[in-house]
């Protein structure tokens, strides 16, 4: 059975028509109906563009998981689990930006992420039903592709309910550098720069535009210090004109084992969609 209706095939196929560099889709599997999904759904993306092919290499420990890989290069993405639901523009934006497609970002970033220096590793834990975990696999899936030093895996957690539970995961998306806690909730390419690139601010400005920028110094693997959830009966946005609007924060329960995870695929939004405030938490119960 297809993964992606006529409907989504026909906008990806044409999405595919950006690519400007092959394209590897590199699976590791079990033998879970999840995994067939998955199989399936990258079969199903090969089938749309020449320069997109798939093989499977189980070189992954996450079972099932894949790679968007640019041949012969050191970019890539990978994935965790299914990206359907409020992810799958993350997945149609990582296949055109690791084929070449330009990142939407400004020149001034680009260079900034460039000039980051070390090796980072990031995970995300998001659910499919979280409206803000694309910001954040987006942003680590676009500063993957432009510095090969920075490599990020975006883990969909109700594939892998063992991980959430042994990292006592309460929230998403939950990012995790190098093995500790990163940050929770909602950040942006800017967040993830002002506190990589920590002699950013000695440095001076490439334009006379203004910039702004994080007044945090502290090291890079420090949890950030988000607002506090706002109650369940509160979780509508304020409206735009208000000035706290893009600070609100609010949490939904996590999804229980039992819940539909898997939601049929959105049409993928190019130029980005807008976003929501609300973070996705797991039921303690």
């Amino acid at each position: 059975m297809a993964v992606l209706d006529q409907n989504m095939t026909a906008q990806l196929k044409q999405l595919l028509g950006n690519l400007r560099e092959p394209v590897e889709l590199r699976a590791s599997l079990d033998d879970s109906d999840k995994s067939k999904q998955t199989e399936e759904l990258l079969k199903e993306i090969e089938a749309l563009h020449d320069l997109v092919s798939y093989s499977r290499t189980d070189e992954n420990e996450r079972r099932p998981s894949f790679e968007i890989a640019r041949r012969d290069t050191d970019v890539g993405v990978h994935f965790a689990g299914l990206p359907l639901g409020h992810e799958f523009t993350s997945l149609v934006l990582a296949l055109l930006q690791v084929g070449g497609h330009p990142v939407k970002i400004s020149d001034e970033q680009a260079q900034q992420i460039r000039d980051i220096e070390g090796e980072f590793r990031f995970e995300t834990y998001m659910s499919l039903s979280c409206q803000n975990c694309p910001d954040v696999v987006q942003a680590l899936n676009a500063m993957s592709v432009i510095n090969p030093n920075i490599h990020h895996i975006a883990i969909e957690g109700g594939a892998f309910q063992h991980e959430i539970e042994e990292r006592d995961i309460k929230a998403v998306p939950t990012v995790y550098l190098n093995g500790d806690v990163f940050g929770q909730g909602r950040m942006t390419i800017e967040d993830f720069i002002s506190k990589l690139d920590t002699g950013a601010d000695a440095k001076p400005p490439r334009s006379s535009a203004p910039r702004t920028r994080s007044t945090s110094s502290s090291s890079a693997v420090a949890p950030l210090v988000w607002p506090r959830p706002c109650t369940p009966h509160a979780r509508a946005s304020p409206p735009a004109s208000s000035p706290t609007a893009s600070a609100a924060r609010c949490s939904t329960p996590w999804p229980s084992r039992t819940s539909s995870r898997c939601r049929t695929p959105r049409a993928p939004s190019l130029p980005r969609r807008s976003t929501s405030t609300c973070t996705s938490t797991r039921s303690t119960s």
